[in-house]
């Protein structure tokens, strides 16, 4: 196989702006297509400099940044040495030392000086997770962040001994952060099965400047750090791992709370990550649903519970949030623990817990009858039922006030002849700027809002947060932004733009920013994944006074407007039906009769 650098289907079809199936055409289509040098009948892969020249023999708009090069270099080793050779860039980038060949050292730090050592090595990282996406379990950066924020506040001292790639200790704050609250010293420790992922999580660390200790190996059967007691531990842990080493640990002493069941290999890394914490301390964990009420485990669920050690058990997407503090000496336990079911709905989940912390909460469970029961501890077995009701009239409400009219707009039998011009020309005329976000900007920790594509998609105020960066541009009421799937006229300012999100400022003056916004949109949802690339500046829409704009933007802007309704009624209708079905099985609803 050869040794230059490879792109796949999916590789050539990003470059040069296409659908997968324009690159099948053009596989089919053209005898001079360059033809497979390596990979598989179903994944093949071809030379990147025979693509090039093919694409340039055509006059295929294309373009190769210098981030994609060093990508390509990388992975025409192949892709069972293409994480070892991702963690070897992170040595390079942190040390000078990564075992890289002379042209691909090379690549690696041209693509540092021009961006910066973290960003560089941030993409690199991504590309690596995107292709392996089957093989490597990632926690979702929200959670990671909301989980950090729970339990390390005032830490000086942060675990998590299955790091991964170091996603949950990256949310950690950085040092600028730690400074501004008067924090001198923080220590990071991280353990991880994979040595090229604790590599790599320790390159991402040190690249932030963050002081750290990541050790490669198994933590069940070769605890790195033991007699090490953070002020706090995180952890998301492999799920349904059966060979864990029940064993070899039947007598070990992390068992305090008992021997966890074979099958149940969840529980012995909450007894992992609270031997790791100090009295007093916190650990925020995620598990599988079925953790909270499996036979199996509920002796050490129970002893948990009347140790005071399991303080809360959080329904998140796809997992279980479990929060636990270490007993310290002779202090009393609780009598009740926080069960919620968050859903989707995030920003819930910290309120709740001061609340519980508070001692004024009121989605608590009585400990007492938690042990009485089967100590199942599954959070919507434990939704307030008194309140079905009163959140059933709710939703509904809500249902019906979300409902939006469509614009009244009238048919014709021909289409109008008017005089067009493209978005490029508008460009060209200065009646709109198009500025493009900053390539591979960091987005997580700091304290910048910043406007996400789902935020472009959903109609949501800015989700992200990036510390202050080279570059940045800040969003302001009336700008148009795009995704690649999405167009959004935006109502408040403030945010930074967000990755591979573009911004069309217009001047007011002469163009309604929801005329634009509206041609932008059509021209997207006609577009296909067809032979030919979708160039939004030759995006066509009519000449028109400001008058006439305005009266076509507000048209645009009601169908926009049902949109969002359309989704956030299908949201709310199926909250109304599980309400419904709820209140009507337990008595809290009764059907009107006539």
């Amino acid at each position: 196989m050869s040794h230059d650098p490879t792109v796949n289907a999916g590789d050539i079809a990003r470059l040069a702006g296409v659908g997968r199936a324009a690159v099948s055409n053009w596989r089919r289509r053209h005898d001079d297509f360059p033809h497979p040098i390596g990979g598989t009948a179903n994944q093949p892969l071809f030379s990147l400099r025979q693509v090039e020249t093919w694409l340039r023999r055509y006059g295929k708009s294309y373009q190769v940044s210098l981030g994609d090069r060093v990508w390509q270099r990388l992975k025409a080793a192949g892709d069972l040495r293409l994480g070892e050779l991702v963690a070897q860039a992170g040595l390079l980038l942190t040390t000078g030392d990564g075992e890289l060949d002379a042209e691909s050292a090379s690549l690696v730090l041209e693509l540092a000086e021009r961006h910066d050592p973290r960003t560089a090595y941030e993409f690199l990282v991504e590309r690596y997770l995107e292709s392996h996406s089957r093989q490597l379990s990632v926690t979702r950066e929200d959670v990671a962040e909301l989980m950090v924020r729970l339990v390390a506040a005032g830490a000086t001292t942060i675990l998590d001994p299955a790091c991964g790639v170091g996603t949950l200790l990256l949310a950690a704050p950085g040092p600028a952060e730690r400074a501004a609250g008067g924090e001198t010293r923080f220590r990071v420790l991280g353990q991880e099965l994979s040595e090229t992922s604790a590599a790599i999580a320790a390159a991402r660390l040190r690249l932030r400047g963050v002081e750290a200790a990541v050790l490669p190996g198994d933590a069940m059967r070769h605890d790195g750090f033991p007699g090490e007691r953070a002020d706090a531990v995180v952890c998301d842990p492999p799920f349904n791992e059966r060979a864990w080493g029940y064993e070899e640990l039947t007598g070990d002493p992390r068992w305090e709370y008992g021997l966890p069941p074979r099958g149940e290999p969840e529980l012995a890394w909450v007894q992992h990550c609270l031997t790791h914490v100090r009295p007093g301390g916190l650990v925020a964990i995620l598990m599988p649903p079925a953790a909270a009420s499996r036979k199996a485990g509920r002796r050490i669920r129970a002893n948990l519970l009347r140790a005071g050690a399991l303080r809360a058990v959080v329904a998140l997407p796809g997992s279980d949030l479990w929060l636990l503090r270490r007993p310290a000496a002779g202090e009393r336990p609780p009598s009740e623990v926080l069960i919620l079911d968050a859903g989707a709905n995030l920003a819930a989940v910290e309120p709740a817990w001061q609340a519980y912390l508070e001692d004024r909460s009121e989605q608590t469970v009585r400990i007492i009858d938690l042990l009485a029961d089967e100590v199942d501890m599954t959070p919507a077995r434990h939704q307030r039922r008194d309140d079905l009701g009163r959140a059933f009239a709710e939703a509904r409400d809500r249902f019906l006030a979300a409902a939006a009219v469509p614009p009244d707009l009238k048919v014709l039998d021909q289409p109008l002849d008017q005089p067009v011009t493209t978005v490029g020309d508008l460009i060209k005329e200065g009646l709109v700027i198009a500025v493009l976000a900053p390539p591979r900007m960091v987005v997580g920790g700091g304290d910048l809002p910043v406007l996400t594509a789902d935020d472009i998609a959903h109609g949501t105020a800015p989700s992200g947060l990036a510390s202050a960066q080279q570059s940045l541009v800040t969003v302001r009421p009336g700008d148009v932004v795009a995704s690649y799937s999405s167009v959004r006229v935006i109502d408040e300012g403030g945010a930074v733009l967000g990755p591979h999100l573009t911004l069309y400022r217009v001047d007011a003056r002469r163009l309604d920013p929801d005329f634009l916004a509206g041609y932008l949109r059509a021209a997207g949802s006609r577009a296909t994944s067809g032979s030919s690339r979708f160039d939004v500046r030759r995006t066509r829409l009519p000449r028109l006074s400001l008058k006439e704009q305005k009266a076509y933007g507000e048209a645009f802007r009601q169908l926009a407007a049902l949109e969002d309704a359309l989704r956030e009624t299908a949201a709310l209708g199926q909250t109304l039906i599980r309400l419904g079905l709820d209140g009507l099985a337990d008595g809290h609803l009764h059907p009107l009769t006539p």
